[in-house]
């Protein structure tokens, strides 16, 4: 059979009705074989067309205790009673009135559950007073009957119960799973989209720059003119690499070995003296400090670290114009990196765009890692940007 092994359902209903047309049989023919023949005592009627009618009443309710569990329960009982009091034998219809009281006692409120036990006691108690067995026998069958149908009725009750809150609790945990997927993938496309903003921009940025200026000198200085050709070339294609890089991790399926290849496709502070020499190529005076010692950053840090500086560049590209100096302070220290990238004087270039997502980009890059950043005019004019990001302590206690 494909698709495995199927498991047939069948409805409660049917259930039972099979299970009362077989008791009530089992019970007549009990009755017709059983009774006279060897269970009959004397005085009590012959197991007639009223006995038999009786039984029918007392078992077949069980067919309607899953829609009706009450009104079965008082027909059954009433016919239970009305049997017992025409003197037949008292143990041949016991069983149906006992499974209605487990049925209530499962499905009802607790008061309701309460009276069809004591209900079905009494009736039981009368069913074996009738019969020639003493009193205390007859109410500790009674008890017992009754105290282990509650028992068991309470414990399906609980178990039910049980299923259905883990029921619910695996479906809010396969919602919020689904919430927590599409919330991974909404957070990968911001991370991707970030990444996007901050290659194009800066190097379309700087390629606009030495564009215009190779164009400005093209005719008085051909060397000035062919050195912004060149930058603009090698800009160029180290643009190309980093979106290969970014394409390659769009490429790259769930089953990847890096954990997070978005990071290890991009570049870190290691090429932070080729940022500065493209900018100073697209004519600002880039002086790059680095204080403290030096030492391998995770790799997403060091990602952040390295846009946050780009940005800035960046910035002074669009802003800060020819001729600016720019200063760009790198520090290391125990248990924190901080930067500090500012700006001084220039002309700013005409035809540069700006759309002011990249300042909205820095932020949200040093939240994600808990540092800060101040970005705005200088105490002594220009621009600057300062960040701080938390690294994980140095161990001083080892030696080097």
């Amino acid at each position: 059979m494909q698709g495995g092994r199927v498991r047939a359902r069948l409805d409660p209903l049917v259930i039972d009705v099979v299970l009362a047309c077989v008791l009530a049989v089992l019970t007549i023919v009990y009755g017709l074989q059983g009774y006279e023949a060897v269970y009959r005592h004397k005085g009590w009627p012959p197991f007639g067309l009223l006995a038999i009618g009786l039984s029918l009443a007392v078992n077949l309710p069980l067919a309607v205790r899953g829609r009706a569990p009450w009104v079965a329960f008082v027909v059954s009982h009433g016919a239970f009673v009305a049997y017992t009091a025409a003197g037949f034998q008292p143990s041949a219809n016991l069983w149906a009135p006992l499974l209605l009281c487990y049925t209530v006692i499962r499905n009802g409120p607790v008061r309701r559950a309460a009276w069809a036990a004591a209900a079905t006691a009494a009736t039981w108690t009368a069913s074996g007073l009738a019969a020639p067995v003493s009193v205390e026998l007859a109410v500790g069958q009674s008890v017992i009957g009754v105290g282990v149908v509650w028992s068991w009725a309470i414990s399906n009750s609980r178990l039910a119960e049980r299923n259905i809150q883990l029921a619910e609790l695996t479906a809010q945990l396969r919602r919020e799973q689904e919430l927590r997927a599409r919330h991974a993938i909404t957070e990968e496309r911001l991370r991707i989209a970030r990444e996007l903003h901050d290659v194009v921009a800066h190097h379309l940025s700087a390629l606009a720059v030495q564009a215009g200026l190779a164009d400005f000198v093209f005719a008085s200085d051909p060397a000035a003119a062919r050195k912004a050709v060149v930058s603009i070339g090698a800009s160029s294609r180290e643009a190309l690499e980093e979106m290969r890089g970014l394409l390659g991790v769009l490429r790259a399926g769930p089953d990847t070995d890096d954990p997070d290849p978005l990071y290890r496709s991009s570049p870190g502070l290691e090429r932070l003296d080729d940022l500065a020499e493209r900018t100073r190529a697209a004519g600002l005076d880039v002086m790059l400090t680095v204080t403290g010692p030096r030492r391998a950053l995770p790799s997403g840090v060091d990602l952040c670290a390295y846009r946050i500086v780009q940005e800035a560049l960046t910035n002074a590209v669009k802003h800060a114009g020819r001729g600016a100096r720019v200063s760009v302070g790198l520090s290391f220290e125990a248990d924190r990196l901080t930067g500090e990238i500012s700006d001084r004087g220039g002309s700013a270039p005409a035809g540069v765009p700006s759309n002011g997502l990249g300042l909205v980009g820095m932020r949200e890059r040093v939240r994600l890692y808990g540092g800060t950043l101040r970005a705005g005019p200088g105490p002594e004019g220009g621009f600057e940007v300062v960040f701080t990001l938390p690294l994980a302590p140095l161990d001083t206690t080892r030696g080097g």
